[in-house]
């Protein structure tokens, strides 16, 4: 009796020594692949304020397109560099219909304060009017600002192309609060975007077809 006892007792902790890897590893270990607690953590980013939000798509913005245009000295007028920028952020705010926008106007340091304020926002208005042509709402682009002068990038009196600038920068939601939660709508952001992937990676023929259609085009 004592002897199955004892060969009972073995093949239980070589059981519970190979269930746990080793004694220094964290109970369950093994079990959770790392993926433990991401029902919950989804939850959490549908339910995510909309500050929250909107940082993480400002972002997003700012990491996949320029958000920067300049602009010749005393001048609101879009130069053609200037509008293929526009052009490259209107095609990223046609995916993102639910965002505003903010377009923030600056002067370098030639002039009045008075005058660079005016100045900054003429070039403002004209971003927002531009980006008009392009199909992008001014109901999304309602929040006009002008820091004229006061915000250089290159702090010199001279004039200097990089100070003549406007920024783009994601705002918020359309129509909703700053600070409310979002109730889902970031979470359709993120969904639509998923599913968009996926479709794109289905429409897009493979290495092998587009060989096999190269080849068979000789």
């Amino acid at each position: 009796m004592r002897g199955n006892m004892r060969t009972i007792l073995a093949f239980t902790t070589i059981l519970a020594t190979a269930a746990c890897g080793s004694l220094d590893e964290e109970v369950g270990a093994r079990v959770d692949g790392g993926t433990f607690g991401n029902a919950t953590m989804n939850n959490s980013m549908a339910q995510i304020n909309g500050a929250e939000a909107t940082i993480l798509l400002g972002r997003r913005f700012a990491a996949e397109v320029p958000t920067t245009i300049t602009f010749p000295f005393n001048s609101a007028q879009l130069t053609p560099e200037a509008q293929a920028v526009l052009n490259h952020q209107a095609m990223w705010m046609s995916q993102f219909p639910e965002l505003r926008f903010s377009v923030y106007g600056h002067t370098d340091l030639v002039g009045s304060n008075s005058y660079n304020k005016a100045l900054g926002k003429r070039r403002a208005q004209a971003v927002v009017s531009y980006l008009g042509t392009r199909g992008i709402s001014s109901r999304r682009l309602e929040a006009l600002v002008s820091y004229g002068e006061t915000r250089p990038v290159i702090s010199t009196a001279a004039p200097e192309e990089r100070n003549r600038r406007t920024v783009t920068e994601v705002s918020g939601f359309v129509g909703h609060k700053r600070n409310a939660p979002l109730n889902g709508k970031y979470a359709e952001v993120i969904h639509r975007e998923y599913i968009d992937s996926a479709r794109r990676e289905i429409e897009r023929p493979t290495q092998v077809q587009q060989l096999v259609f190269d080849t068979g085009s000789n």
